[in-house]
């Protein structure tokens, strides 16, 4: 198979998923006080939403970068794309979860550790597809990467991970360090000196 429908397919999922992110913003009920005070109030929605997008966003440029390679795909690769899209499409609920109970006074850790358990899996997913695609299916490569090559490319898309186990287990410290290393993650990873191009065209690092 092509990896022209993959890659649609693919792009219509990550579009679904980041557009709903915005329905966990509410417009303030008229009548329910200070219309600054109210919005200022849900700076956790706007918070795990704009983290949210931009994590994804990345994601669909390094899906673009990783499966660009291929000249086709083949079973193995389908299935772990649809696994990786399976922790997409999961994005929004988590990231409701977290601006819904960030502030409350239970519940808000399980919520943060889901929440950077949620980052956890799409970038370990994505690793796993990665793996497939430069060493276990190298036959379907548009053309060959050298192995040093492909070992940096999967070395920094493992590295990348790190941040996302961290952000997870300091979920039962406090649920503002997930928060904050999620946020310090994406802008990380959305500033030219984390998209370094490396051999093949391809970015030197990634956070998946």
């Amino acid at each position: 198979m092509s990896t022209n429908r993959l890659e649609a397919f693919s792009d219509g999922v990550f579009a679904i998923a980041i557009t709903l992110l915005v329905l966990n913003l509410h417009v303030p009920a008229p009548g329910s006080g200070s219309l600054g005070h109210e919005l200022l109030a849900q700076w956790p929605s706007y918070a795990a939403y704009v983290i949210s997008f931009v994590t994804i966003g990345i994601i669909w440029i390094n899906h673009h970068a990783a499966f660009s390679r291929l000249r086709a795909v083949d079973h193995s690769i389908l299935i772990l794309n649809l696994l990786l899209l399976l922790s997409v499409g999961f994005l929004p609920f988590t990231t409701s979860l977290m601006a819904t109970y960030l502030k409350e006074g239970s519940g808000e850790s399980l919520a943060a550790a889901v929440y950077g358990a949620s980052f956890l899996v799409m970038g370990g997913v994505f690793v796993l597809a990665n793996r497939q695609i430069l060493f276990r299916r190298p036959q379907l490569l548009r053309e060959p990467i050298p192995p040093e090559v492909a070992r940096r490319t999967l070395f920094f898309a493992a590295v990348g991970q790190v941040p996302y186990l961290l952000a997870t287990v300091l979920a039962f410290v406090s649920p503002y360090l997930t928060l904050g290393i999620c946020a310090a993650t994406a802008v990380y990873y959305s500033l030219p000196v984390a998209s370094r191009p490396g051999d093949h065209g391809q970015s030197g690092a990634s956070i998946a």
